[in-house]
């Protein structure tokens, strides 16, 4: 903000000339600058607003920008001290033990970008500003690479007949792309980062207003079950598919894909992603035939 007394003499060259400019020791702003004005005042202006530091103390540190200055049009970053601290298997941990082990792991939090992840600072150490190249950027870039697609669904097939109140055993076959695991790479300004995902549990809507999730792929019904529900992931019809579009139960499978990344080159750092994916099958189910 400019000072009073600054404020003060721009008002009196408002007053004593037609024609003032400041001097900023150069050609001066306007039509020939200050070498054709009647007029000049000399003004001395002081911001007193304070840029983030990117220091600070505790299990905090303050906010950085992506350039190290804290500008307002640079994302920030906020680093929290992870408690208790990661396992000594984490990238970050191992980066930490190569500089000698004296520091911690901390959260980096840019919510300008979404980032989320972890990074090693050592003790006495500034908070690194948002990196120029974005290794959760590149990690979407694999991820991409991958070409990820929805459950492969083995049960139920589009066609087979099922009956209200037998069991339903639900399961997908396992592929690189359908279910994982699947890791890809991307590099970029000397950064590369290694993603690996895979399918951590499936949403399965059955068309009937009920859901069914499951934490893996299911169990594939080999016959001699008979009518025993799946162990796993299942569900019984209570209700036909007679009025449905296509006479079928709409079943869709969604998966969803838990990424975990990490920077192998140009620093320690690592995340996680989620993705999802759907697929979807028509159910034909009908009720029980009752001879006499």
């Amino acid at each position: 903000m400019l000072g009073r007394a600054a404020a003060a003499a721009l008002i009196l060259a408002g007053v004593l000339a037609p024609v003032a400019y400041a001097d900023g020791g150069g050609t001066g702003i306007g039509p020939g600058g200050c070498a054709t004005a009647t007029l000049y005042v000399r003004v001395c202006a002081q911001d007193s607003t304070s840029t983030p530091g990117h220091g600070g103390s505790g299990d905090d540190k303050g906010a950085a920008g992506a350039s190290g200055a804290g500008t307002a049009d640079t994302p920030k970053c906020t680093y929290k001290k992870l408690t208790p601290q990661p396992p000594a298997s984490n990238l970050a941990m191992q980066e930490g033990k190569k500089q000698g082990g004296k520091g911690a792991v901390y959260q980096v939090n840019c919510p300008e970008t979404g980032r989320v992840a972890v990074v090693w600072i050592p003790d006495g150490e500034q908070a690194p500003a948002q990196p120029a190249i974005d290794p959760e950027v590149l990690a979407q870039r694999a991820v991409d690479s991958m070409k990820l697609v929805g459950p492969d669904i083995a049960s139920p097939r589009p066609g087979g007949k099922y009956t209200v109140g037998v069991p339903m055993w639900l399961w997908v076959r396992q592929g690189e792309s359908t279910y994982g695991p699947a890791t890809a790479t991307a590099t970029a300004g000397g950064v590369t980062v290694t993603a690996t995902a895979k399918v951590t549990s499936i949403r399965w809507t059955m068309g009937d207003s009920t859901t069914v999730t499951c934490a893996g792929p299911g169990t594939p019904y080999r016959g001699s079950e008979n009518i025993a529900d799946s162990p796993d992931c299942g569900h019984r019809y209570t209700q036909t598919s007679s009025g449905q579009p296509g006479e079928r139960h709409s079943v869709t499978a969604t998966s969803t894909w838990t990424v975990d990344w990490e920077v192998t080159g140009g620093g320690a750092d690592s995340g996680e992603l989620t993705e999802t994916r759907a697929s979807a099958v028509g159910v034909r189910v009908g009720e029980v035939q009752v001879l006499n």
